[in-house]
């Protein structure tokens, strides 16, 4: 198993920032990979249950994950399970992602832990897919 850890600090308070990483609106701006867009969705983190969402490249290929929303603690966390989807829509490896918020002297921070991934090129595809998200969700969250 591999875990990953990213941090990126935000210019708005801890509540406009929990609010792009729960409200389905404001998640369908900026989730996915850069070059990336939602085709489907029941994306909503500002409740417990199930989710998924189906994202598609400009060749056309389509990548559904799903989950369940486990914790929410506004505005200070939420946390959910993931699992990619194969081709015959059956889930995979489940791992375990954390949104924490917290208050700076300029606005507020995101910690985003993925963890229990099956291996290490499975953390580095996702830092890769995470970074990639989240210099959407900057450009957005201003």
């Amino acid at each position: 198993m591999a875990d990953l850890k990213l941090e990126r600090e935000f210019p708005v308070n801890a509540d406009t920032l929990f609010a792009w990483l729960t409200d389905g609106a404001k998640l369908l701006q900026w989730w996915g990979p850069e070059g990336m867009h939602v085709t489907e969705n029941k994306l909503d983190f500002s409740r417990l249950g199930p989710w998924y969402s189906v994202i598609e490249n400009s060749e056309g290929q389509k990548y559904k994950v799903s989950g369940h929303v486990t914790h929410i603690d506004v505005p200070n966390s939420v946390g959910f399970t993931w699992a990619w989807h194969d081709d015959e829509d059956t889930r995979g490896n489940e791992s375990h992602v954390i949104f924490t918020v917290t208050t700076t002297a300029s606005g507020s921070r995101l910690v985003l832990d993925h963890r229990e991934l099956a291996d290490a090129e499975s953390a580095t595809n996702h830092e890769q897919g995470w970074t990639s998200s989240l210099r959407k969700l900057e450009a957005r969250c201003k």
